[in-house]
């Protein structure tokens, strides 16, 4: 999630671009970049890594700047360098551009440039952004921006400048935050609210399809059509803590409700229509896919559950044996692995110590191994044959929710490419579709807030909770189950529901939570009779089922019925009640919800 500062006033301007980026450091970033018009040129200093590197770079230059804009970096298109950080110019050096987000038809538009002359250096998305202005350009700078945006497919958050145009800045927003910042003879842009706390409470937030013009103290909003727009101005009333958080209590609450923001970035570019995917990084030839007899995934924690998702998907839609294995036993096994095998190891921040050690297990034995993670430039990233970036952006809460959604997503796509690859995918296309209505029906999801916290005040009081499912519901089951503990430290279990009379029962007693996924239409009737088992125990059971499944609210207490998607894309849309589940009952047992007590974001030793 890449950070935006942009300023236009009578004071110095490099002071207050490097301490808009400071306090967006939260959001995560990899490189860091100002640009600032002086002596009637645009200067530009960017530095990968972290900013105090851009800070001593400065060390007091550009002190008569009063215009400029700035950026923090999470890489999603190019390796975190100096050439890939923002802000990007033309090939005239006097336009420049800072941007959140993903271009997804960016290599279509740079190839079309490139055969008009238009000049690259960089890997990234945002580059093309720069020359297209510079190509629709012809005196008017909003203008060159508005003849630009139509011809975007993707989410933005952009703010360019020009040397020609010293006292102006414009702002454009699409799915990505922006907010313009009002004072008196000053203005203010920035992707989000801490930046400009120091400075000024007042604020326009831009809305979709938004322009914004701005010259010193005036701004003017344009919708997508070039109408003038009225806007209210919002007051921050927040301290800088929550203004981090987006006005959420905590940032996990912030992150789950990112996902469908999440979802949208790291399906975009990548589906196509008639079901086909373009992955970059990930270079099958039809013949290897062809040629592979085995999956074996491997992770840990979360990313193992995403993985167990994967098993259930690649074995269905593929045919292949696919193995899952905990990371940290994988070694132990002597697992059998060849030429023959993939290799698919799944890392949020892909630095873990016990994922990574099992990457190069697997390559020493033939394998080919293909990497799902966050994080551009990674040990796992590097050190895979092929990577799949899920684009989730930095997570901050220790508990993981978006990076398992996109974790999810990426295996879909990941299903879609080896499909094609072997010429046996004749359910691609009604995959592709529903993968393309997730990101709508998780907003849909979180609707249930309300009621989830409701229910979360049912559950909170006791000291066990079990949760139950059949096929694709057993492994966001045990997501569930994970989120829950982590983070109210109740006990909290999950078992294969066809597993209860093996020994679970045992541990049902009057009033016990029990929370059954009943999502899976060929398995319905067989969950049904699990409810009914452990409500004839006493359990009190939550079920989660798609609207329509009635048959579900004659045997539960309590039910949540989520949008009717297919039982296959089921997982991604049923494990965003299980997170708010976990999220209202540790609050309502006092917990920190962020930092749970004897955890850390990312292992990164064995």
């Amino acid at each position: 999630m890449c950070g935006i500062v942009g300023y236009l006033g009578p004071r110095p301007a490099v002071p207050i671009l490097v301490q808009g980026l400071e306090r967006l450091e939260y959001r995560g970033y990899d490189s860091a970049g100002i640009a600032v018009l002086e002596g009637g040129g645009l200067l530009v200093e960017k530095r990968a890594g972290k900013l105090a590197a851009l800070k001593s770079h400065l060390n007091g230059n550009m002190a008569g700047a009063q215009v400029g804009i700035g950026h923090t970096r999470w890489a999603t298109h190019g390796r975190p360098s100096d050439v890939n950080a923002h802000p990007h110019l033309d090939c005239t050096g006097r336009i420049a551009v800072v941007h959140n987000g993903i271009i997804e038809n960016y290599q279509e538009l740079r190839q079309e440039l490139a055969a008009k002359g238009h000049r690259f250096i960089s890997e990234t998305d945002t580059e093309v952004l720069a020359h297209l202005v510079e190509e629709f350009y012809a005196g008017d700078l909003l203008q060159a921006v508005f003849k630009m945006l139509p011809v975007l497919r993707g989410s933005y958050a952009l703010a360019v400048m020009s040397a020609d145009h010293p006292r102006e800045l414009v702002g454009a927003r699409q799915d990505s935050p922006l907010i313009v910042g009002l004072a008196a003879g000053e203005t203010y842009l920035a992707s989000d609210i801490p930046a400009l706390l120091p400075y000024t409470r007042d604020n326009y937030i831009l809305e979709n399809g938004e322009v914004a013009w701005i010259t010193p103290g005036e701004v003017t909003v344009y919708d997508a059509n070039g109408s003038r727009k009225s806007k209210e101005v919002f007051h921050v009333a927040w301290d800088l803590q929550a203004a981090e958080k987006g006005g959420y209590a905590h940032f996990m609450l912030k992150e789950i409700h990112e996902q469908p923001r999440a979802l949208r970035d790291t399906l975009a570019g990548r589906l196509k229509d008639d079901g086909r995917v373009r992955l970059e990084g990930v270079n099958f030839t039809p013949e290897e896919a062809a040629a592979l007899e085995k999956v074996a995934i491997i992770a840990c924690g979360t990313a193992h559950y995403a993985g167990m998702v994967g098993k259930y998907l690649l074995e269905k839609l593929l045919r292949l044996p696919v193995e899952d294995d905990v990371a940290s036993e994988f070694r132990y096994r002597e697992p059998i692995l060849n030429e023959h095998t993939l290799g698919l190891v799944i890392s949020q921040s892909g630095e873990t110590a016990d994922t990574l050690a099992s990457l190069r297990e697997a390559k020493k034995a033939g394998a080919q191994v293909l990497a799902i993670t966050n994080v551009v430039g990674s040990s796992v990233a590097r050190e895979a044959d092929h990577v799949i970036y899920t684009w989730a952006g930095p997570e901050i809460a220790v508990a993981s929710t978006k990076a398992y959604l996109t974790q999810v997503a990426s295996l879909y796509l990941l299903a879609l490419h080896l499909g094609e690859k072997r010429s046996h995918a004749p359910w691609a296309q009604e995959i592709a579709g529903g993968l393309k209505d997730l990101p709508d029906q998780v907003e849909e999801v979180l609707k249930l807030e309300p009621r989830i916290k409701e229910l979360a005040g049912r559950i909170a009081p006791h000291e066990h909770a079990f949760f139950i499912g059949r096929g694709l519901d057993y492994p966001v089951s045990l997501e569930g189950s994970l989120k829950l503990k982590e983070i109210s430290y109740l006990h909290a279990e999950a078992y294969a529901a066809g597993e209860l009379k093996h020994g679970t029962l045992a541990l049902i007693e009057e009033g016990t939570p029990v929370i059954a996924l009943a999502t899976q239409a060929q398995l319905l009737e067989k969950m049904l009779s699990n409810i009914k088992e452990v409500k004839a125990r006493g359990a009190w059971v939550l079920a989660l089922t798609q609207e329509g499944n009635t048959a579900v609210t004659e045997e539960a207490d309590a039910v949540l019925y989520l949008p009717p998607v297919p039982s296959i894309l089921a997982p991604a849309v049923t494990v965003v009640p299980l997170q708010l589940l976990a999220y209202y009952t540790a609050v309502a047992r006092g917990c920190d919800v962020d930092k749970p007590r004897n955890l850390a974001k990312s292992v990164t030793v064995e």
